[in-house]
């Protein structure tokens, strides 16, 4: 039975099966918001699994509205994910509770589009894994947005998409903040005209304030649909 009592309710976090320490600011950090949440790993889920050109494995997929189901029941009354690429799965993990969900910042892209009037970029874990599947289902046109990856950064990707035996247990962050905005900085090189960057990886927004100083661009990332979906579920308590 879903609880109904209101003042336990927390932010659902479904959690990739990682080994990486998950800093301030991380999706998958409970300290990273101002009210109370909780996470749930997925085991199994390692990033090489989910970072993909393409929608999880059925087994993986199942776990995840297990999962789903599981935080509602302990009382979620919104739920995120610590990967964007989880986009494939966004509307079967919605249909499969009766909470607010958004296992993505890119399902934030329209609305992004619509405010800035101008093609968006997306800083993502790896460009080659962002395709035409994960577009559709975030529901924008690749004209839209400019994308650049992270994929080539030894530093990003010892940390974030090596295999979960192989993940670095500890990282330096002013050195992970320095490539995070080198690519931004890359991103905005290519792209002057974007009127916002969006961060699908859940790893990122921890650098956001510096990817914002460094390109005089608006910052959007998962933590900023977190708010919004706790603080529409109060307003209706």
């Amino acid at each position: 039975m879903v609880a109904t009592n209101h003042k336990l309710r927390q932010l659902g976090i479904l959690s990739l099966d990682t080994q990486f320490p998950r800093i301030l600011g991380d999706v998958g950090n409970p300290d990273s918001y101002p009210f109370p949440a909780m996470v749930k790993v997925v085991e199994g889920a390692d990033a090489t699994k989910i970072v993909v050109d393409g929608s999880p494995e059925e087994v993986l997929l199942q776990r995840f509205e297990t999962a789903a189901c599981e935080l509602e029941k302990q009382g979620a009354g919104a739920i995120v994910s610590t990967c964007g690429f989880l986009i494939t799965a966004q509307a079967r993990i919605a249909s499969k509770v009766e909470i607010p969900v958004m296992l993505s910042a890119l399902s934030m892209l329209p609305s992004v589009l619509a405010m800035t009037g101008a093609r968006v970029g997306v800083l993502t874990a790896s460009q080659p894994a962002l395709g035409s599947l994960a577009l559709a289902c975030a529901q924008v046109k690749q004209d839209d947005i400019v994308v650049q990856g992270m994929e080539n950064d030894p530093i990003f990707t010892r940390a974030f998409l090596a295999s979960r035996d192989q993940q670095t247990r500890e990282f330096d962050r002013g050195a992970m903040e320095k490539c995070v905005v080198s690519q931004a900085k890359t991103l905005i090189r290519n792209a002057p005209d974007i009127g916002a960057i969006v961060l699908e990886c859940g790893n990122l927004p921890p650098y956001a304030d510096a990817i914002r100083a460094a390109t005089g661009k608006p910052v959007y990332h998962l933590l900023d649909a977190a708010r919004l979906m706790m603080a529409a579920h109060q307003s209706t308590t």
